[in-house]
């Protein structure tokens, strides 16, 4: 298995969306890294176009669920209805039985209805009363959230956090950018929208390319180096003392698997045949972001999670 079925894949994506090659790079490694991915970037910069996107190419479903603060858990997980002919409960799947499910705006739903994710987002499985229902081998949650807005929203806690694969920031796209959006929005306007090919890349094809993805190659100094760039996220004192002083919790093991399985797949994509230390501080801000919790010092002194992350980078050893 090669990577040419993930270039096209890349390139039917960015058919449908002018610029933010970061997010469609990052979704590509998730899916190839069997993980989750939280999406944070303000409204209309093209969050829920890339990633329907994405799912449009996937043989597999896809369900968009709109978070809002009256969801309840059984609007995800789904219900048992009771049968009075028959006299017994069915189970009615919720939307968490797609093989994509997007999450639009996950912080407008409060915490029962995000911790709900929990256990489909770790384990593959939901469970109903005493009733495990397994779900399907390819899962993936993408979720979306407004980094701005604070009414009416509630905060993801770390522990939902942790089992997202991969933090992406979306931005402003650039001047040239902007134009060309703004071209393409005027092409559709006049029904000029051209036809775009689908290459619906197979799930077989996904599970072929996940095991190609887990053989490339890591030397065991690179295992260490990710393993170093982990714990001094809990001790970054001893590296440099401004960092000491900005962190207040470090990432978990997560991390270390995450920043693992992450550079094996950028690896793979770029069509490399072992991974470099390039291809871990590429994703060291996606994988570790989220993982990390700052002191009120560092908010204090204008220092964010990126800032921390590549103070970090300079400071650890690269073997």
């Amino acid at each position: 298995m090669d990577a040419s079925h993930f270039d096209q894949l890349r390139h039917h994506i960015q058919q449908h969306l002018i610029g933010q090659h970061h997010l469609v790079d990052s979704m590509l490694i998730c899916l190839l890294s069997n993980g989750h991915m939280l999406v944070e970037g303000m409204p209309g910069l093209a969050k829920t176009t890339a990633i329907k996107s994405l799912s449009g190419a996937i043989e597999g479903d896809f369900h968009r669920i709109q978070f809002t603060p009256d969801l309840l858990p059984a609007d995800l997980i789904g219900t048992d209805i009771y049968h009075h002919e028959r006299g017994e409960f069915e189970f009615r799947q919720g939307p968490l039985f797609h093989n994509i499910l997007l999450a639009d705006e996950i912080n407008r739903a409060p915490p029962k209805v995000q911790s709900a994710l929990l256990e489909s987002m770790g384990e593959h499985q939901i469970t109903v009363g005493q009733t495990t229902y397994k779900l399907p081998d390819l899962f993936m949650v993408l979720a979306t959230q407004n980094p701005v807005e604070h009414e009416g929203t509630y905060t993801l806690p770390e522990a939902q956090l942790d089992r997202f694969l991969l933090h992406v920031h979306v931005d402003y796209p650039t001047r040239e950018e902007e134009l060309a959006i703004l071209a393409l929005a005027e092409g559709e306007a006049e029904n000029k929208k051209p036809v775009l090919e689908s290459p619906k890349i197979s799930q077989a094809d996904i599970f072929a390319a996940r095991e190609a993805v887990n053989a490339v190659y890591l030397d065991e100094k690179l295992k260490a180096y990710i393993v170093d760039l982990v714990h001094a996220t809990r001790a970054p004192e001893k590296f440099d003392k401004d960092l000491g002083r900005w962190q207040r919790f470090g990432a978990s093991p997560r991390a270390t698997l995450a920043l693992t399985r992450c550079a094996r797949a950028l690896a793979w994509l770029k069509g490399d045949q072992y991974v470099s230390p390039e291809h871990i501080q590429a994703l060291a801000e996606g994988v570790l972001r989220h993982r990390i919790l700052l002191s009120f010092e560092a908010e204090a002194e204008g220092i964010n999670a990126n800032m921390f992350i590549q103070r970090l980078l300079s400071v650890v050893a690269i073997p």
